[in-house]
């Protein structure tokens, strides 16, 4: 069924992603799942046919297309593909919002470009050892020094984290303040006392780079201050539902992916003598989650036409973070479970998208957390 979210230019757009991820992703994925990261090249091969920089103006190099269901997308076909590795999605719907809208003219012409293009790849360090969902036990600090910020401290789970050009950290300015006591700041690779520890060994998303970061008396330019010092928490709560409208977005393609790969294996798969998707169960099984699927994306496709109009909110974006990701990881449970002995095997798809979505329910947000989101805009 046609969506009417997409018009004929969103079509030609999709032709054009699902060709550029056939040649140049879908062959070497095993390859980069063995090795844990996908090759920078790629990433400027993705900023060549314009899979990068929705939201850049042209003039520095970007598509100048503020529109999200490009991003969208760009989602919906990596998600098909299987091609879990892409930190694609991160870079257009997660950092985008930082780099394009909280920089000044300098940083603009410093940075988009190379955003644009691929060759600047770009990570959010927020996560630390001792504070996950709970953003306010950051501990990382940055002490103003003259006309520069003296970073020390860790991070971890930091996605891109191996490949990053540039890392927007989230750190104390004034410990004394609060809430109002963190800012947003941009170190570059080769910054002396910046260190990357280990890609981490996940239970999926293995092409995908995840690392620690470490800073030991980092001398970053007052220059690279993103926004407003002490304005690091609003800066992050203006853009965090788009980021979690965007893994919505991800954990509906991944599901119903995953589903019609299960649909076509119940019509060939037999079983006493019988295609398993005549029996009973298997059908109310599948037409269950067909259901679940088609709602969630009516919702989630409302959300973005919201964003687009910029009346997305907060308890919007959390509901469909929350909802999407638990029906994700529902779906994949029940398609590896119709898949039989063979769907415990990493040889078939099922296997690696069941591990892929588990970690959907977590990053962004925990379900916890976005329940107490909507539970507080309830008044509660």
């Amino acid at each position: 069924m046609k969506r009417e979210l997409f018009d004929a230019d969103h079509d030609l757009f999709r032709e054009s992603v699902a060709e550029f991820l056939k040649r140049e992703v879908i062959p070497h994925h095993p390859r980069w799942e063995e090795e844990g990261i996908v090759p920078r090249e790629v990433w400027t091969r993705a900023g060549g046919v314009g899979l990068l920089g929705h939201g850049v103006p042209e003039e520095y190099g970007g598509t100048g297309l503020n529109d999200f269901r490009y991003n969208t997308i760009v989602n919906e076909e990596i998600c098909r593909a299987h091609a879990s590795g892409l930190g694609i999605t991160l870079q257009n719907d997660v950092m985008a919002p930082y780099m394009v809208g909280l920089t000044d003219d300098d940083q603009k012409k410093r940075w988009l470009p190379g955003f644009a293009s691929g060759e600047l790849i770009t990570a959010i360090a927020m996560t630390e050892p001792g504070a996950g969902s709970d953003l306010q036990g950051i501990t990382t600090s940055a002490v103003r020094d003259g006309d520069a910020y003296v970073l020390n401290g860790s991070k971890t789970f930091i996605t891109n984290g191996v490949n990053a050009d540039l890392v927007i950290v989230v750190a104390q300015t004034d410990p004394d303040a609060g809430a109002q006591g963190f800012s947003l700041i941009a170190v570059e690779r080769g910054t002396p006392g910046f260190e990357r520890g280990r890609n981490l060994d996940k239970v999926g998303m293995k092409a995908q780079d995840t690392a620690e970061l470490f800073f030991d008396d980092v001398r970053v330019p007052t220059a690279n201050l993103i926004g407003r010092e002490g304005c690091g928490f609003i800066h992050l709560m203006e853009n965090l539902p788009q980021e979690r409208l965007s893994i919505a977005t991800c954990a509906v393609a991944s599901a119903d992916a995953m589903l019609q790969h299960t649909i076509a294996y119940c019509r060939e798969r037999t079983a006493f003598g019988r295609p398993i998707g005549r029996f009973q169960n298997t059908r109310f099984v599948l037409a269950e989650l067909a259901t679940e699927v088609d709602i969630a994306r009516t919702y989630v496709d409302r959300g973005i036409d919201l964003l687009n109009r910029g009346e997305l909110t907060v308890e919007d974006a959390a509901m469909a973070k929350w909802w999407t990701t638990e029906l994700c990881n529902k779906v994949m449970d029940r398609c590896l479970q119709l898949h039989g002995g063979y769907g415990y095997m990493m040889e078939y798809p099922v296997a690696r998208a069941w591990q892929d979505s588990r970690i959907q329910t977590i990053f962004g947000g925990t379900t916890e957390i976005m329940k107490e989101i909507v539970g507080r805009g309830l008044g509660l």
